[in-house]
């Protein structure tokens, strides 16, 4: 059951690489903007269902994620519908909401240990789709990516950054004392393959839609598409792993790869015409440290 959850929910996440799905969105918030009311009551229904067939439902959770899907929508709702070539500060304010109470566990708490990893990440899922919601169908901003690649350049850049960022980061994770010195792998083929899969879709598409397609492209669309914007963005992706192990915490070793990272996912971004050349960066750069480092 909860296996099937999370691919329902990436389901539809995937779903909105689809013009059409985004376009429906669109064109019903255009009519009846009132609508985006009905998004946070939805996405809190089905954490609520997720919750109860997992044995962890009580209300203090559930108005929790209520409040935190209300919130955004209210930044969003508070400007109109879109679309918008020019963020704001509460676009910006959109996306902390969104991110912030993740990132700090915020609620967390509330939730038995045998389950919290499981709600953690619908928790995440349907912040996504939040964000995929307001930021392509009602506040509607131009420049996500969310979209199949489009062009070869969209399939081989990833492997093009791959094979140039790799001994960077290698070179300084070593100097740092953040990975070892890389060694032969010691898991079957077949485990290293289905990997791949699950790095992607649960975190470096995620953490690209956020970081890439939200924070990178608001920011360039707001103060300029320059190398300045590039580094702000890069930076603010590595700060975000400074909660994270194993060493301790602030984890500023942590915080400086990933910068370093953030600035060739970035890169490629840039160049790429979908999220999805990125993310399959991100992938390879996360699936190389878990199996040679």
């Amino acid at each position: 059951m909860r296996t099937l959850t999370l691919v329902l929910m990436l389901a539809a996440v995937l779903s909105f690489f689809f013009s059409r799905v985004q376009e429906g969105f669109r064109n019903t918030f255009a009519r009846r903007p009132g609508l985006i009311w009905a998004t946070p009551l939805v996405l809190t229904a089905i954490f609520s269902g997720v919750a109860l067939l997992a044995g962890a439902w009580n209300g203090a959770l559930c108005l929790a994620v209520l409040v935190y899907t209300v919130a955004p929508v209210a930044c969003a709702a508070w400007q109109g519908v879109g679309p918008v070539t020019r963020p704001s500060a509460l676009d910006f304010a959109t996306i902390l909401l969104l991110w912030l109470p993740l990132e700090f566990n915020v609620g967390g708490a509330l939730v038995p240990p045998p389950v919290r990893g499981y709600l953690h990440s619908v928790a995440y899922g349907i912040a996504i789709l939040l964000g995929l919601i307001l930021f392509s169908g009602f506040r509607s901003f131009p420049g996500l990516k969310f979209n199949p690649p489009r062009r070869r350049a969209d399939w081989w850049l990833p492997f093009a950054a791959f094979a140039v960022s790799t001994p960077v980061l290698m070179v300084v994770g070593i100097a740092l004392g953040f990975i070892p010195w890389p060694h032969l792998p010691d898991r079957s083929a077949s485990a290293m393959s289905a990997a791949a899969g699950v790095i992607f879709a649960g975190t470096a598409l995620p953490e690209e839609i956020l970081f890439r397609s939200l924070i990178q492209n608001l920011l360039m669309l707001r103060f300029g598409s320059g190398w300045r914007m590039l580094l702000v963005a890069s930076f603010i992706f590595g700060c975000a792993h400074l909660d994270n192990g194993p060493q301790p915490l602030p984890n500023w070793r942590y915080m400086i790869l990933a910068t370093i990272a953030g600035m060739a996912y970035g890169w490629v971004f840039q160049r790429a015409r979908t999220v999805f050349s990125s993310a399959a960066l991100h992938m390879l750069v996360d699936w190389t440290k878990h199996f040679f480092f």
